[in-house]
């Protein structure tokens, strides 16, 4: 699983992109600029973003330029996703690292992301968060405590991910829905409450704690539990 900014600009502020990021098992954030990757680690600071996608059915082709060229600068893999109903119109010396032509399936899209983070990256192999006896393998989507395999939903593995990939950063409720449900989902924040507790129920035992409760804000994922 990847962290993905959807550089995009939508009238709602809602690209319809996330909701296939989310299908492909990636985790997201969308705005429209760069800024939010180029902060200090932490609340409202820099996430750990694997890959850029550009929508340009919301962004002229030279402010794409602009942030292409950005991405480029700080080597940081970023996808141009083109409808295809303006293929004519689309620019090769964009020069992305990856295309996608929407519409297109999560199976493509999670490919074409893994592939713009080899272009510029290289081979990594496998890909493991650690945190005491909690191992994740965002590769093979595995999540084992003391060597025992825990069996989660797809959305508590999601969950668990997203804030152990940014372990001290406090999300609230609202940032949880919005990243692992989408915007329109309709279930209400207590789906979060829900989800959270049962991950607890899976991962955490006697002096094994990974998720903290923010009081009144939201959740973190301790550094060293």
């Amino acid at each position: 699983m990847y962290n993905v900014f959807i550089l995009a600009n939508h009238p709602d502020g809602i690209s319809p992109l996330h909701e296939a990021v989310n299908q492909a098992g990636l985790t997201c954030e969308t705005g429209t600029e760069l800024a939010p990757l180029e902060g200090p680690p932490g609340p409202g600071g820099k996430t750990e973003t694997e890959a850029v996608i550009v929508d340009l059915d919301s962004i002229s082709q030279a402010w794409a330029r602009d942030m292409i060229d950005q991405c480029k600068n700080a080597k940081m893999p970023v996808l141009a996703a083109v409808p295809q109903n303006r293929l004519d119109e689309f620019d090769p010396s964009l020069n992305p690292d990856e295309i996608l032509f929407c519409p297109f399936g999560p199976r493509e899209l999670a490919a074409r992301v893994k592939q713009a983070i080899f272009r510029v990256n290289g081979s990594t192999g496998y890909k493991l968060l650690k945190s005491g006896e909690l191992t994740i393998d965002l590769e093979r989507y595995d999540v084992t405590v003391s060597g025992r395999r825990v069996s989660l939903t797809y959305k508590e593995f999601q969950l668990l991910v997203l804030l152990a990939s940014n372990p001290g950063r406090v999300y609230t409720r609202d940032a949880l829905l919005s990243q692992i449900w989408g915007y329109d989902y309709l279930g209400g924040t207590r789906t979060v409450d829900v989800h959270v507790r049962r991950l607890r129920s899976k991962v955490e035992g006697p002096g094994r704690s990974y998720v903290e409760t923010i009081r009144n804000v939201g959740y973190r994922f301790r550094s060293s539990p």
